[in-house]
């Protein structure tokens, strides 16, 4: 996350309208409904497993984490996600997991 900060300020100068929506859409998605937040990062972070987004997968795993997550619902919503993602999910997921474990024991 800390080689994409640079790259997003810079990018959010030229295009700050686009930013600034994304931000309201991102945090409109994440407030608490009848899903917690917890659940919807672990949500967020198996969908970032299937699209290979490395930069999603260090996002969703800190927020996951930060919003109680424990190992072993982090260890299933990944794999929820090699059901889904099939082979390319099962090579994302072991990142996954040692992202959430970082931010874990943080």
């Amino acid at each position: 996350m800390e080689e994409l900060r640079p790259l997003h300020r810079e990018l959010r100068h030229a295009i700050p309208e686009v930013y600034k929506t994304f931000g309201e859409f991102h945090h409109a998605s994440f407030a608490v409904g009848a899903l917690d937040v917890k659940t919807k990062e672990l949500i967020a972070l198996a969908i970032a497993v299937i699209e290979r987004c490395d930069g999603c997968i260090a996002s969703h795993s800190e927020g996951a984490a930060k919003a109680g997550a424990t190992r072993q619902e982090a260890a299933e919503a990944i794999g929820v996600s090699f059901l889904m993602g099939g082979g390319p999910a099962s090579i994302y997921g072991p990142r996954a997991f040692a992202a959430f474990c970082e931010f874990a024991d943080a």
